[in-house]
């Protein structure tokens, strides 16, 4: 049987990650207790992520010519990610500075270096390839026209595109009705609604609604340790509830989902069934330090489920 692989078109960064007991405010400086350099980027990560599952995936990015780039294709390659895809260009590799509080929280500054460059261009030539995907992810940290005209592709070729829609930037109408599943966090999502988070106006699952109106298919809206809210191609929205978990780094947790989400649908999960198992790989992930490091195999995964019994709502 012909195994159609799983192609991500993302960023590739490197996490510079200091720990600290609580992420300063503005102006404020505050002791850290460790740093850490660790592989990321959302688009690497999500790659990484389906590759610990044990599915095909190949990456379509762009690194630099520096030993952050370097280091960042053997990482992948290490893996199991697929980089025949992966460019180079002359400059640096995209870079995240990311402070983490002792309670698992983080604040991030994404600097893109070559994965700014990764352009429409770039995706002709690779079309061929990207025919051959079974599911496409992609995300915010590359630039828009580039990801306007991966959903076109995915659109004409009838592949399924899930979007990751951060960081958080104005969309096209035309963007959202080319996206199969949209997988924003309660943030994300109250901007892309037009909500305020807080707000006694804003409800998730109104947010849901609002967004499914913009002609996606489905979202997925994802809300941490409250679990995820799922609205799908039928209409209907369906809460799902988080694992009860120790964090100790929340980094990547949505890219771990993402992964998790596009390998439940390639194994022929249903779409709750995907959910949860995507909740399952990003409740182990925050059980650990760093990006990549934190995603966990099938077998981790299949055992977590069967040991941790999902929280009721």
């Amino acid at each position: 049987m012909n195994i159609k692989p799983i192609v991500v078109v993302g960023s590739i960064n490197t996490d510079l990650v200091s720990v600290t007991a609580r992420i300063p405010l503005a102006g404020e400086t505050v002791p850290g207790s460790d740093f850490k350099i660790y592989p990321g980027g959302k688009g690497a990560n999500q790659a990484v992520a389906v590759a610990r599952l044990g599915y095909p995936v190949r990456m379509i990015g762009r690194v630099g010519s520096d030993s952050f780039g370097r280091e960042a294709r053997i990482h992948l390659n290490s893996a199991g990610v697929d980089t025949d895809l992966v460019g180079t260009n002359d400059g640096p590799s995209g870079i995240a500075v990311i402070c983490v509080s002792s309670t698992g929280e983080n604040s991030i500054i994404v600097t893109p270096g070559a994965n700014g460059t990764l352009s429409p261009s770039h995706l002709a030539q690779r079309h061929a390839e990207i025919r051959t995907a079974g599911v496409v992810l992609t995300q915010l940290e590359i630039p828009l026209e580039t990801v306007q005209y991966l959903a076109e592709i995915c659109s004409r070729e009838g592949i399924p595109l899930i979007l990751d829609p951060a960081p958080a930037a104005n969309l096209p109408d035309s963007l959202f009705k080319r996206v199969s599943w949209l997988t924003p966090n309660l943030t994300e999502a109250a901007f892309y609604a037009n909500e305020g988070v807080g707000t006694a106006e804003f409800e998730p699952r109104s947010a849901v609604r609002q967004l499914r109106q913009k002609g996606l298919h489905g979202v997925l809206l994802k809300l941490g340790h409250e679990g995820v809210i799922v609205g799908d191609g039928d209409g209907k929205i369906e809460s799902l509830p988080a694992f009860d978990v120790q964090a100790v780094d929340t980094t990547a947790a949505g890219d771990a989902f993402n992964g998790g989400f596009a390998v439940g649908l390639m194994n022929r999960m249903n779409v709750l069934e995907s959910a949860r198992f995507a909740t399952a790989v990003a409740a182990i992930s925050v059980t650990r330090p760093g990006a990549q490091p934190s995603m966990p195999t099938l077998n981790e995964v299949e055992q977590f489920i069967a040991e941790h019994p999902a929280r009721v709502p």
